[in-house]
């Protein structure tokens, strides 16, 4: 098994170890961890294509050492157009549509996130960078080529009955007629020409100049119902996460509309379970793990939406008295019934933390693999479906309104711990980023093992992910034999997955010990790595 990576200076984690290394080399020229993580961000978004693109949203985590926290929501709102209504019109009545110019009904917020981060290293972190800079690897990855990955050429071939037919999709990602071999160079040369014109004009340029027309523009001709004047409304806000007062620590996640609230939930349920008693490894962990799993689901699906439509504050969901009741619910030794969980989708979780404690815990997504298929004919975005996810029922939690956030499964984490120790972690993968996230958390702040060990270890997923799209409680088939028999004993229904399953997610974290040491471990289940020196 591989080792966890450790250094002094900088490190960055990322599911393809490219974005990783373009994170690490603006930390060798002085760069911060926001600057690195714009790198890191530009970067896999060529790379790896099927994963995420500039035409999605995003998230920021960042930590400063003896500052407050703070967070950048770079998620896009509804078209003013998008009403259910319009839908109606054009037929469609039972959901919106995954894929073409109806599913890109969102902003795409990520650009507007690169530009606040941008912004906010220069004011409060004397950062030096120029965006020019950050994009350099990005632009050169898209004009010269990257290698295509297992990943990447497996989803284009499985979804390419539904994908081809989009707008501009064929043409830049199936330039030969099929999809394209893993292991042969992929280029974007209008993306590369897109990525250098924001360099040179800045991000809001994306919302409110040339670079905004022409995507209103092509957007118009795919069907979407956005508009320039929706681009043009587009901000990146700055918010206060989440915040959970754990036993080990305090526990950070992302605000509504994302799902930062049900991961601190379920830890939060934990530690009043005790979970740190528990056998790593056991039946009875696991057990807890999904239990919790399930009570925090319920409280999601009847309460979290876009936080102006809430009729609940997030943060009192995370009250320990709350807390308390909901791990009273659970049985130990039965499982609760388990229903139809949320919709799969496709994200890339990447983490930084520089040689002075600095932090950033990152998302970034297009939703479902490659989002709404259509790619922008003038630019090369590959713009995202996050909006599919809103219902066409006006009296559901998530209707569809102009200018609401749709739901996000988006959440990164950060936790500051009571032993001076400073975590970053998050995965990618629809219903599993919850469950992931507790298993890492757990394993390393509780259970001591290393950043390495703790993404590695086996893992389990209940409901729904990339890939997937069964309600079972799915096992890596690393799990003892004895673990699996108890566990289906106790009435859960188990499926048994490869020993380490793709459908699992693709996890990271860094872990800043109190003496400067930093420690990193990437998901051997992606094409990640970890970088530092």
């Amino acid at each position: 098994m591989t080792k966890a990576v450790r250094a002094l200076r900088g490190m960055a984690v990322a599911p393809h170890a490219l974005a990783s290394q373009s994170a690490l080399a603006v930390l060798r020229e002085g760069g911060n961890a926001l600057e690195a993580m714009i790198a890191a961000a530009a970067t896999i978004a060529v790379v790896y294509p099927h994963m995420n693109a500039i035409g999605g949203d995003g998230f920021w985590l960042m930590h400063v050492p003896g500052e407050a926290l703070g967070a950048i929501d770079a998620c896009g709102a509804a078209a003013q157009a998008a009403a259910i209504d319009w839908y109606r019109e054009r037929g469609i009545t039972q959901g919106i549509p995954f894929r073409g110019g109806v599913a890109a009904n969102t902003v795409a917020g990520t650009i507007a996130g690169w530009g606040a981060a941008h912004e906010l290293s220069r004011r409060a972190l004397y950062g030096r960078l120029p965006l020019s800079r950050l994009l350099a690897d990005a632009i050169a990855y898209a004009e010269s080529g990257s290698v295509v990955t297992r990943g990447h050429a497996a989803t284009i071939t499985g979804k390419q009955a539904e994908l081809a037919p989009q707008p501009g999709f064929a043409a830049v990602f199936m330039p030969d007629g099929a999809a394209p071999a893993a292991g042969s160079m992929f280029k974007q040369p209008l993306l590369a020409a897109t990525l250098r014109h924001i360099a040179r004009k800045g991000t809001d340029d994306f919302y409110r100049g040339e670079l905004a027309r022409s995507i209103a523009a092509d957007l118009a001709a795919a069907g979407s119902p956005l508009t320039l004047a929706d681009l043009q409304a587009h901000r990146a806000r700055l918010v206060d996460p989440l915040s959970l007062a754990h036993s080990a620590g305090t526990l950070y996640n992302m605000t509504p509309p994302t799902q930062g609230v049900v991961s601190l939930m379920i830890l939060g349920i934990l530690d009043e379970l005790d979970v740190a008693s528990v056998a790593p490894g056991s039946a009875a962990y696991v057990h807890l793990c999904v239990e919790a799993t399930k009570q925090a689901f319920a409280v999601r699906d009847r309460c979290v939406t876009d936080p102006a439509y809430m009729r609940v504050d997030a943060q009192s969901l995370l009250a320990r008295e709350h807390l308390r009741q909901l791990a009273a619910n659970i049985d130990r030794q039965q499982a609760a019934p388990w229903g139809k969980a949320s919709a799969p989708g496709d994200t890339i979780w990447m983490g930084v933390i520089d040689g002075a404690g600095r932090a950033v815990s990152f998302i970034q997504s297009i939703y479902h693999e490659f989002g709404s298929g259509v790619v922008l004919g003038a630019s090369g975005i590959n713009w995202q479906n996050r909006g599919c996810s809103f219902s066409l029922d006006e009296h559901a939690l998530n209707a569809l309104k102009p200018g609401r956030k749709p739901f996000h499964t988006l959440n990164p984490a950060l936790a500051r711990l009571h032993d001076g120790r400073v975590m970053v972690y998050g995965t990618m993968g629809g219903d599993g980023q919850p469950q992931t996230q507790s298993a890492v958390f757990t394993r390393a702040a509780l259970f001591g093992l290393d950043a390495q060990a703790a993404v590695s270890a086996p893992r389990w997923l209940l409901g729904r992910t990339w890939g997937q799209s069964s309600d079972t409680l799915k096992l890596e088939s690393r799990f003892e034999s004895g673990v699996v028999r108890e566990l289906a004993e106790r009435g859960h229904d188990v499926d048994i997955l490869q020993a380490f399953d793709d459908t699992m997610g693709h996890a990271g974290c860094i872990i800043r010990h109190p003496d400067g040491m930093l420690e990193g471990g990437a998901d051997p289940r992606s094409d990640g790595g970890v970088a530092g020196f």
